[in-house]
């Protein structure tokens, strides 16, 4: 009987495999930016406060409290005044009237905005987009 050692070996053979990198196409890539005047509408609001003096000259206890009638908020002056004895004296109100008015405005804005143009070269070359 023959071992191992009595065979030889005459050719092998073995496969390999390796990957190589081939440009087929490019792509280019443009950008524009388109700008489109519009015209922006808002309502501005706008609160103007007349003060209007009020003589009342009556005789109080106390100071009366700053309140609101309504649209009109009342804030009592009140003085000393020397008699036999001390008193208060409201002398005037301030009444404050708010009025609220709105005005429309139109202020002219541009706003963009930006496309690509993508051209691609190679060998599908009828592959334009735009995005």
């Amino acid at each position: 009987m023959s071992s191992d050692q009595d065979k030889l070996t005459i050719a092998e053979e073995t496969a390999y495999a390796e990957k190589q990198d081939v440009v087929t196409g490019r792509v280019r890539i443009t950008t524009r930016t388109e700008t489109k005047d519009e015209l922006v509408e808002a309502l501005l609001a706008r609160e103007e406060v007349s003060v209007e003096r009020v003589a009342v000259e009556r005789d109080v206890d106390v100071v009366p409290d700053v309140r609101t009638e309504g649209d009109v908020t009342i804030v009592p002056l009140v003085e000393e005044v020397l008699v036999v004895e001390k008193r208060l004296r409201l002398r005037e109100e301030l009444h404050i009237r708010r009025t609220v008015s709105q005005d429309p405005v139109e202020v002219p804005v541009t706003l963009r905005k930006q496309r690509a143009e993508i051209h691609r070269d190679g060998p599908n070359q009828n592959n334009e987009e735009e995005i």
